[in-house]
């Protein structure tokens, strides 16, 4: 896997992916990814990869728990089978990319990021429903964004593959959103505004270890 080396054009590199993010994206994020993940990030292709492609396989779970729970939702039951096929069909493409550049496909120790943001999920539904749906929101946004802050550093193949996804996972963004809002009358804003307090610490807080959601080295 090929990503150039060297030191970060921020500003420019910065604006070329905000044109790639939806405003409302843009928006909901209380933060940018630091530079400092994306230093990260190019000493470690490898594990970019394949922490990638467990994030798309576990998005793919979460979309089935989803489907298997609710299935009195037929908004959530179609959004979510739809994701999950996508989801999926990610996985496959980026464990084609690694086996491409013989980067061989092996479980990784999660980050500390989604159990992070689900540890603040409530008990009983519908506040349950809501707070999963919200975090879906949040970490199809942040990949999203991570997607279209790497591309400028990226190989042709890879930066074009890349893109494809900041389409899709923006969409998932919406949807998840769109789903929390669904589940009840009152305004949900105060609570999607703790969650991304929550995720926003997540980020730019040190880690021990290099992963796709990781926050900033330690």
């Amino acid at each position: 896997m090929s990503i150039q080396l060297g030191v970060l054009e921020t500003a420019d590199h910065i604006v070329q992916a905000d044109d790639l993010l939806p405003k409302s994206l843009n928006e909901f994020l209380a933060c940018q990814t630091p530079d400092s993940w994306l230093q990260w990030a190019m000493i470690n292709p490898e594990i970019l990869l394949i922490d990638h492609a467990q994030c798309e396989k576990k998005a793919a779970s979460t979309a089935m728990s989803l489907l298997y729970r609710y299935v009195d939702q037929p908004l959530l039951l179609s959004k979510m089978s739809q994701l999950a096929r996508e989801e999926l069909l990610h996985f496959e493409q980026v464990v084609g990319l690694m086996e491409q550049r013989g980067v061989k496909y092996r479980h990784l120790t999660a980050s500390r990021y989604a159990e992070g943001l689900r540890r603040h999920v409530r008990s009983n539904d519908p506040e349950r429903l809501i707070d999963v749906l919200i975090i879906g929101a949040l970490i199809e946004a942040r990949s999203c964004e991570r997607f279209a802050r790497l591309i400028p550093y990226l190989d042709e193949e890879l930066a074009k593959f890349y893109r494809t996804l900041v389409k899709s996972e923006g969409r998932h963004f919406e949807d998840y959103l769109l789903l929390a809002r669904q589940q009840t009358k009152d305004l949900i804003d105060e609570r999607i505004a703790f969650f991304v307090a929550q995720e926003a610490e997540l980020v730019t807080s040190p880690d021990t270890a290099f992963r796709f959601h990781s926050g900033v080295p330690a």
